[in-house]
């Protein structure tokens, strides 16, 4: 992809090193954050001590005097960093330097794109790349390897769907993972097969391991390029943190490093990827890891998986999809074997984050937490543990979360990219409890709000936008997707801000810019409370400021 004029001015920034904190007097702001108990506060001058850290906000006038330098803000809107709490940074900047297809309108266009950066690259082993998504083209099924080999059929090509929770082979690749027709279903994934058994080309959730161990992995310079790459990008955003949801043993050893060397210029709360046995034993041994490099690097937390997604019918359901009968999705694991995962984290101190789409894997994972509570007490409950992407539930399991203390981590735009299969998937009933935002907190749950790119774009300002419309970026539907569940602008930024710190053991760090907290904050072109919400998809970030020490600046 090419790299936008303000990205590059970022990784410029970024590889120049930023300036090193200091006091300051920001003035002549628009300033807004929440309190503590999400009341919104405006003022005009906020105070930055040698630490990096609020000391005091309010009018000009009445800030504590002091011979520090100034930063004129211009009369600009200052408001906190925005967090993502549920995202996948080195994901994105692999997916920002392969090929994605998530634009293409069809298959044919698809097939084209395919076809135009396979001959692009004669020398790639393998073709790799992603973002496909055959309800967008309307193709009625998911595209097979056939069609496949009419783009590259000489080398392996293997891409993954938009969710992340299928992937599209080539024949060549299904060849080399040798997947055929006698090749059995993995417990919880599934070769999609043809009427006469033969595998299509495409394999969902666990299955697509079986080709996934076959494809080259990112060596050290190409996982520190993915990094600089996706940071850099979130910066110019206005993402100061983000919550990465799935942390290799690879992607530790390098966030620890650049933690520890001053080199990461945004925060991230880590989730170890549970699936690593090897890498949870490690952990589990050592502990959690926290605040590394002033906060720059987290890891307290592990992501297990329930199921899969919607789109690709591995969501688990309590009873079979309104519009493939034949199916109910998948659970990855039995309710022992999942709970053996949570006990053991829970048990070393790990925050445990359980990814569920599903009403099945919802009330699996909601089971699973209330077990722990019982066995562990305020030992559990205390670590704050999660549900990632909440996303269909079952009504009568809503106030399960309150009782349970367990956070809803959501995605916003989710809901406006789904809205287009979701009720097709599971029926005009099931989806009261789908993407219900509003009933989850009347019910007493915590929201955190995330993107989780790169699966959907990760422009925060996009996601505040479909939390207060449920509508598309085109202003469709008109009334918003089952309107009544959408946030209003103060609880869409505390979802963005004030709670998903607390889901990330923050709340006293990031999030908030009252005193005490991490200077942690934007410089943006308008109000995200007061501007309408189709001005918000134009927000412009004009700079971003980590811990007192400035990180992006917009140039004209």
């Amino acid at each position: 992809m090419r790299m936008t004029r303000h990205l590059a001015i970022a990784l410029l920034l970024l590889s120049a090193g930023a300036a090193a904190a200091q006091a300051l007097l920001v003035h002549n702001a628009r300033g807004l954050t929440l309190d503590e108990r999400g009341r919104v506060i405006r003022f005009d001058a906020l105070q930055i001590g040698p630490d990096g850290r609020v000391q005091a906000i309010g009018r000009l006038a009445e800030l504590p005097p002091g011979d520090v330098p100034r930063l004129d803000a211009g009369g600009r809107v200052l408001m906190p960093g925005l967090i993502d709490a549920h995202g996948h940074v080195l994901a994105l900047g692999a997916a920002r330097r392969s090929l994605q297809l998530r634009d293409t309108p069809d298959l044919t266009a698809a097939l084209a794109a395919i076809r135009a950066h396979a001959q692009a690259r004669p020398q790639a082993a393998w073709v790799t790349g992603g973002g496909w998504n055959q309800a967008a083209w309307q193709l009625g099924r998911f595209p097979t390897a056939a069609e496949l080999d009419t783009a590259e059929r000489d080398r392996p090509v293997w891409l993954s769907r938009v969710d992340g929770h299928a992937g599209w082979a080539n024949s060549r690749a299904l060849a080399i993972a040798g997947i055929h027709r006698d090749t059995p279903d993995p417990t919880g994934g599934r070769i999609e097969r043809d009427a006469s058994g033969e595998p299509t080309g495409v394999l969902v959730d666990a299955a697509m391991g079986l080709v996934e161990r076959h494809v080259p992995a990112e060596d050290e310079a190409e996982l520190a390029a993915s990094l600089d790459t996706a940071a850099a990008e979130l910066l110019a955003l206005g993402i100061t943190t983000v919550h990465d949801a799935g942390i290799s043993a690879a992607a530790d050893q390098l966030l620890r490093q650049r933690a520890a060397a001053g080199q990461l210029p945004l925060r991230i709360y880590g989730m170890a990827r549970g699936s690593d046995e090897a890498f949870m034993a490690r952990l589990r041994s050592a502990g959690p890891l926290r605040d590394l490099g002033d906060g720059h690097y987290t890891l307290r937390a592990v992501k297990l998986f329930a199921d899969g997604a919607l789109g690709s019918r591995g969501a688990a359901l309590l009873a079979p999809y309104s519009d493939a009968p034949g199916t109910q999705g998948l659970l990855f694991r039995s309710d022992a074997d999942l709970l053996a995962q949570m006990r053991a984290a829970a048990k070393a101190g790990f925050q445990v984050n359980v990814h569920a789409i599903g009403d099945a894997a919802n009330r699996q994972a909601l089971a699973g937490f209330e077990a722990l509570a019982r066995e562990l007490g305020p030992r559990s409950t205390g670590l704050r543990h999660r549900i990632e992407h909440a996303q269909v539930i079952a009504l009568p399991d809503l106030p399960r979360f309150a009782r349970a203390q367990v956070i809803a981590s959501v995605q916003p735009t989710h809901a406006t990219s789904d809205m287009n299969m979701a009720e097709d998937r599971v029926g005009p009933q099931r989806i009261q409890g789908a993407y219900a935002w509003q009933r989850l907190l009347k019910a007493g749950a915590t929201l955190a709000c995330g993107s989780d790119f790169p699966v959907e774009e990760p422009s925060p300002w996009a996601g505040l936008y479909a939390a207060v419309t449920r509508q598309d970026a085109h202003g469709k539907p008109v009334s918003g997707w089952y309107r009544q569940q959408a946030l209003n602008p103060v609880q869409a930024l505390d979802c963005f801000t004030r709670s998903a710190a607390f889901a990330g053991h923050a709340e006293k760090d990031v999030g908030l810019l009252t005193p005490g907290h991490r200077a942690d904050f934007i410089l943006v072109d308008r109000d995200p409370l007061t501007a309408s919400p189709a001005a918000l998809l134009k927000t412009q970030v004009l700079q971003t400021w980590v811990g007192g020490r400035r990180v992006y600046e917009r140039q004209p």
